[in-house]
């Protein structure tokens, strides 16, 4: 079973530290891009029907940088929280109205799938343009050259 499946029969009606650890494609995020595994450590609070889970994911992403284009592998930490209660403690329209809108997830009863919101938290964490350090300085205008590995041709020129 998927780590990031939580199984009830294992947690006790209190708060309790849950780790989890899968790889990229068992989550839905695809190769090559998202190499290694997904981590994800977090504190699963019961009462009756109800759970709430707070944590975090972290993983390795490859990026190009949005500046030099080299490839690079960035580390992404996003935090989730699930709040959850389970299937029949309202209409069927409520629930899909309270799934669709990320208010709550229902289980039921025996486990609690965090697969989906785990790899969410990861994709809305990503940044739109990536750089393989604050600093880069990129490609030069003119010719193209990195300018990583110091000044170009056309520098000496002017």
């Amino acid at each position: 079973m998927n780590a990031f499946i939580i199984d009830f029969a294992t947690i006790r009606p209190s708060e309790v530290k849950v780790e989890a650890e899968e790889p990229a494609r068992e989550i839905g995020l695809v190769d090559p891009q998202w190499r290694g595994n997904v981590r994800g450590s977090f504190r699963v609070e019961r009462s009756g029907e109800s759970a709430t889970v707070r944590g975090t994911v972290t993983a390795s992403v490859h990026v190009e940088c949005s500046r030099c284009l080299r490839e690079f592998d960035m580390t992404l930490v996003a935090p989730v929280t699930v709040l959850a209660e389970r299937t029949g403690s309202t209409s069927k329209f409520e629930q899909r109205e309270l799934e669709r809108g990320d208010h709550m997830l229902f289980h039921d009863g025996r486990r609690l799938d965090l697969r989906d919101k785990a790899r969410e938290a990861l994709l809305l964490e990503l940044p739109i343009s990536p750089y393989c350090r604050e600093d880069c300085p990129g490609l030069c205008p003119r010719c193209g050259a990195d300018l990583n590995d110091g000044p170009c041709a056309c520098a000496d020129r002017e």
